[in-house]
């Protein structure tokens, strides 16, 4: 450092020992900047002194608490330009050049595959610690980031501090003492003082405090501005020497998750210890050019923003960037996915389209368009010679389940089989009801019209595979399925079992995909050889929602309903409003509508705050609905009393039905 900057830093140290009041110099900082700078550049190379001016531009119009700002920047400024010592200990003289020192520590043998207990600092237990936390090697620890950050960057002089705001101030320990208060608690007070007043300081059981904060310090304090007995204080303030390179104080301070035995300090420190010696060793994926054209930072640089980030500004900008390339490799990796499927062979169908016309000419109602558009990018994709992975996506009642019959049947006319899974036993008995009224229906409307379409419909054999059929039922439906007697088989969970073995299985339907696992459907594609994929869903939930942007499943939309079906509103209603609820079912069951009210829980649970359907079905029966007939439905009931539940409420023995989700999107799309 020259003697022109040498001098410049003086100045600056005596105007923050002074609270930034600019008194220090006759005439002011500013007039001195005017002489300082003609002297300092004629030997300034690196444009140190227009950064200097950029900084205390108008320092005599700012506020205190914005000169105390500028004089801050303006030392870490110059302090940055300056060679960073090295502790002797390690071998490297004062001045040494830092790329000897990065040498030194490449030497050392510590990269991101290290343990924990390489990086300096962390002993062996407080490996341990880190390891309950997730972080086994140095790149686990780097890539441990806060869950939220204290805004500390808010310097204030002691005389500008507000009671409940939070604030740091910077200042001189003038006197420091000990105490113990008569339940035996031990404080550590302090008085802080900056030039524009003084402030008491109170750490509760941190005894050692007084051989650290020495009256004649300067330190910097950060939390939330209290008061006792009128005068403002800091109750147990975070604190640190001044220094250029703040941790604790000052800044937006990192949160950190913590375990027994590691404070927040003391992570803190590790985790800056661990980003000096290491975060230059990672490897940036991202390329040059792609970083540019979306403003990206570095990698290094985004880890490090995110743990100590000079701004918000500059954290946000770390965390766009994780993000982004988080989003690109899950992108990457689903389309990768994507492309090995459809690189397997499939096994294409030839599909008669005039006996489809003639079964869809044959059904009791008419489909939308959107279900005929829907049916033709199924069909098509069955045709081709890759594997389909297709979802079917339609709000309750849009009708796909008709749609994926059709698809069904396309297999059975190839000689094939098809299969559709369900989250619940509930859900799957009503597919498969539903599937063999259809079929009757429509065999019955073909008897006199379409010999050929009435054989393939009237032949096609449905069979339902779920857990509650006794062992016997079980194993004559499993040796049905291996004989190929069954052509499309409904059931749950059953179907991806050990002993379940299709003859020709071409066609996997999947309803509520989200409710699988992707072990679970990889378990059912298994079943055939590379069988075609269609899974549906009614409501696009985050999951789905994430496989269908990723590009994972082509998509088809049901976006139109049925004619005469009536429109689904939803509304929310905060819990103060039950009552209004409350009215408008009673209103409905008055029309002689039917309803369903659904809980998350079977039973009361003391971890979870949610509604139990049996104790909220006694409720509601006994103090909100006592004159009407309500039943109860939920997956602990035996399956014939699910079954007589369910019939009665189809009948109409019921006005409202108290059920877990084991109902999934109703019982009967008919009725209710």
């Amino acid at each position: 450092m020259t003697t022109d900057f040498a001098k410049l830093v003086k100045i600056l140290r005596a105007e923050q020992t002074d609270g930034c009041r600019d008194r220090i110099v006759v005439g002011g900082l500013e007039e001195f900047l005017a002489v300082w700078s003609h002297e300092a550049e004629p030997t300034d190379r690196a444009g140190s002194v227009a950064k200097v001016r950029a900084h205390l531009n108008n320092y005599a119009q700012k506020p205190v608490a914005e000169r105390t700002i500028a004089v801050r920047e303006t030392l870490i400024l110059l302090g940055a330009a300056e060679q960073e010592p090295v502790p002797e200990k390690q071998g490297i003289g004062k001045g040494a050049d830092l790329r000897k020192v990065r040498g030194r520590i490449r030497q050392s043998g510590l990269s991101l595959r290290s343990p924990v207990t390489a990086i300096r600092g962390v002993s062996s237990a407080q490996g341990g610690r880190l390891t309950r936390l997730g972080a086994n090697t140095v790149e686990d620890m780097l890539y441990l980031f806060p869950r939220r950050y204290d805004d500390f960057s808010r310097l204030r002089t002691i005389s500008e501090l507000h009671y409940g705001e939070e604030a740091t101030v910077v200042g001189v320990v003038r006197d420091v003492r000990n105490q113990q208060t008569r339940r035996g608690i031990h404080l550590t007070k302090a008085v802080i003082s900056d030039g524009t007043g003084s402030l008491e300081a109170t750490w509760f059981n941190q005894r050692y405090l007084a051989r650290r904060l020495l009256p004649g310090r300067r330190i910097v304090l950060s939390g939330q501005v209290d008061q006792y007995l009128g005068r403002l204080t800091f109750q147990s303030p975070e604190w640190e020497p001044w220094s250029d390179k703040l941790i604790h104080t000052g800044r937006l301070v990192p949160v950190y998750p913590l375990t027994e035995g590691l404070s927040a300090r003391r992570m803190r420190t590790l985790m800056k210890s661990a980003l000096e010696q290491c975060a230059g060793q990672l490897a940036d994926g991202l390329p040059p050019s792609m970083r540019q054209d979306y403003g990206l930072v570095d990698l290094g640089m985004a880890v490090r923003q995110m743990h100590f980030p000079d701004s918000k500004e500059s954290l946000e900008r770390a965390r766009h960037r994780l993000c982004f390339e988080e989003f690109l490799l899950v992108q990457l990796g689903v389309a990768r996915q994507r492309l090995a499927w459809q690189r397997r062979p499939g096994r294409p169908m030839s599909v008669d389209q005039l006996m489809l016309g003639a079964f869809v000419d044959a059904l009791p109602f008419t489909l939308t368009g959107a279900q005929q558009r829907a049916m033709r990018e199924i069909t098509d994709d069955l045709q081709r010679s890759h594997p389909m992975s297709r979802l079917l996506q339609g709000d309750v009642g849009s009708g796909k389940t008709i749609v994926a019959l059709v698809a069904m049947l396309a297999a059975v006319m190839n000689g094939m089989q098809a299969v559709m899974m369900a989250p619940t036993e509930v859900l799957a008995k009503q597919h498969n009801q539903t599937l063999t009224t259809l079929l009757r229906q429509v065999a019955d409307a073909l008897a006199d019209r379409d010999g050929a379409t009435e054989r393939l419909v009237s032949q096609t054999h449905v069979g339902l595979l779920v857990g509650s059929l006794s062992q016997t039922e079980k194993e004559a439906r499993r040796q049905q399925i291996a004989a190929g007697a069954i052509h499309i088989v409904v059931g749950t969970h059953a179907l991806i079992q050990e002993g379940v073995a299709f003859k020709d299985l071409a066609l996997a339907v999947i309803d509520e995909q989200h409710r699988f696992g992707v072990s679970q459907r990889s378990a059912l594609r298994q079943k055939g050889h590379n069988p075609h994929v269609l899974v549906m869903s009614a409501t696009p939930i985050p999951r789905t929602l994430a496989l269908t942007v990723y590009g994972d499943l082509d998509i088809s939309v049901i976006d139109e309903l049925p004619p005469h079906r009536q429109e689904i509103v939803t509304k929310w209603l905060a819990p103060l409003e039950r009552e209004r609820a409350y009215s408008f079912v009673r209103g409905q069951v008055t029309k002689g509508r039917q309803a369903f009210i659904i809980c998350p829980l079977v039973e009361e649970s003391a971890s979870i705050e949610a509604k139990a359907a049996v104790s909220e079905h006694q409720r509601l029966q006994n103090t909100v609905f006592p004159d009407l007939r309500l039943g109860l439905l939920h997956g602990r009931m035996k399956s014939e009393d699910k079954e007589r539940v369910m019939e009665h409420f189809r009948t109409g023995g019921y006005d409202i039905l108290v059920a877990t989700p084991v109902v999934e999107v109703g019982i009967d799309r008919d009725f209710g």
